[in-house]
């Protein structure tokens, strides 16, 4: 036993060298997503994969779409957490499926559109708009009147987790979502087709229409190597609508950036950038704010194009 005991001590202290030595601290071994709410001692971070954030944005951006208030977000992403852990599963209780684990037999749909993340969304939110009072009812009675749960009291212990991601989400909280990813493995740059995209930006310009419809434009930036989400403003004029404008835009793109090979991301003087995983949103030098993080819209880069 003593010996075995020595071997894997070698063994975990040989991995751990290994490891040190191709992936110094400044290379991302594992991928997360974080929502921070609260300051000082107040201050809490609630980590998501990269998928389950992106689901997140999806939910989120669905109830802006719908012109929802930020709590419908927060109902539907505690839900979706005490129902799938924010993932669009096959399988479930019975013939539960999706994200909400909704049942086919139930009357929400075809497996084959409980299965649409966009779909079953949709389907959650038309049964909770017509929850009276859902706004301002604990989210354990709103969730359980539409998800009809045998544990409905499970819905109020993810609630802190859905205010934090969806007060980001939407905008509330500015800067409060980052995520740390590995390197994009093709940046290679690429010619802009007829509308003005990369090939590599299109994905992200289709999902942002999915998601957010056509209320927020949405137009190229940087010769296609990106998008400018939004309509800029002057700094010394923003509102505090369009600066949340931004930021959900912003924060959007980050939770997406893992599916979209986002390197860049800029709104309101900062940026998140993905190959500086420990900075968070900094400051961008005044000078190229316009062009790289302007208030009231987000400017989105993909691998290939000019991150400076």
């Amino acid at each position: 036993m003593v010996g075995t005991a020595a071997v894997l001590a070698v063994l975990a202290g040989g991995a751990w060298v290994a490891v040190n030595q191709v992936a110094p601290s400044s290379t991302v071994v594992v991928e997360r997503c974080t929502a921070v709410s609260g300051e000082g001692a107040q201050r809490t971070e609630y980590d998501l994969a990269p998928d389950q954030a992106a689901n997140a944005a999806l939910i989120t951006a669905i109830t802006q779409q719908r012109g929802m208030p930020a709590r419908a977000a927060t109902i539907a992403l505690a839900t979706a957490v005490q129902e799938s852990k924010l993932r669009n599963i096959a399988y479930g209780d019975r013939d539960s499926l999706g994200l909400f684990q909704q049942r086919p037999s139930q009357g929400w749909g075809t497996p084959e559109q409980i299965q649409d993340p966009v779909y079953s969304t949709n389907a959650f939110l038309d049964v909770l708009i017509k929850v009276d009072g859902y706004a301002d009812e604990p989210i354990t009675e709103v969730a359980q009147r539409v998800q009809r749960s045998a544990f409905p009291d499970a819905y109020a212990d993810h609630e802190p987790e859905g205010r934090a991601y969806a007060s980001a989400l939407t905008g509330y909280s500015p800067a409060a979502l980052t995520c740390r990813l590995r390197p994009v493995p093709d940046s290679s740059a690429e010619a802009a087709a007829a509308d003005g995209y990369w090939p590599r930006t299109q994905p992200l310009v289709d999902a942002f229409a999915r998601e957010r419809g056509t209320r927020v434009a949405i137009a190229p930036a940087d010769e296609g190597a990106g998008a400018l989400i939004g309509a800029p403003v002057s700094r010394g004029a923003v509102e505090d609508a369009q600066r949340r404008t931004g930021w959900s835009a912003a924060q959007w793109a980050v939770a997406h950036a893992a599916d979209f090979q986002v390197v860049a991301v800029g709104t309101d003087g900062k940026q998140w950038r993905r190959d500086r995983p420990d900075d968070g949103w900094v400051d961008v030098p005044e000078a190229d704010r316009a062009r790289l993080a302007p208030a009231g819209a987000a400017v989105v880069l993909v691998a290939g194009g000019r991150v400076e």
